[in-house]
């Protein structure tokens, strides 16, 4: 079975440390698959704020997630501090991916990595909006 690959940059502008609470932690004792995304989501909300901005106000605008991806590279545990960088890429007429990277901050094990897809929408009208041209231009592109 061919496993997902997902290639990150040399470089994330963003960072941010979340430590992993006891809820995020399923009887296996390590962090739970379906809670990475929390964590991950976190750090999106935080990266987006960063930039003076908010998930329903990108110029104007919401994002709402289309689609995600992980690979996990190591167990996470309760009360560890995950250090979470992203960085947004590979952009479109309606959004981009915005991929992170997750390191146990102390020691910069790697525990996951991952893309998720945002498209930005239009709350009052109900659709799918271009990505705003300010949002698009902090993102010079390779």
């Amino acid at each position: 079975m061919a496993r997902i690959q997902i290639d990150l940059p040399e470089h994330f502008a963003f960072a941010t440390d979340i430590t992993l609470y006891l809820s995020h932690i399923n009887y296996g004792g390590h962090l739970d698959n379906a809670l990475l995304l929390t964590v991950v989501s976190e750090a999106r909300v935080r990266w987006l704020k960063s930039m003076g901005y908010g998930e329903l106000d990108v110029e104007g605008l919401g994002i709402i997630v289309a689609d995600a991806a992980l690979q996990y590279k190591s167990e996470a545990f309760h009360g560890e501090t995950m250090r979470v960088e992203m960085a947004a890429r590979e952009f479109g007429k309606y959004g981009c991916d915005l991929v992170w990277r997750m390191n146990e901050r102390d020691s910069g094990r790697e525990v996951a990595r991952g893309k998720t897809g945002i498209v930005f929408f239009d709350y009052g009208a109900r659709k799918v909006a271009a990505v705003p041209e300010g949002f698009r231009r902090r993102f010079p592109q390779d």
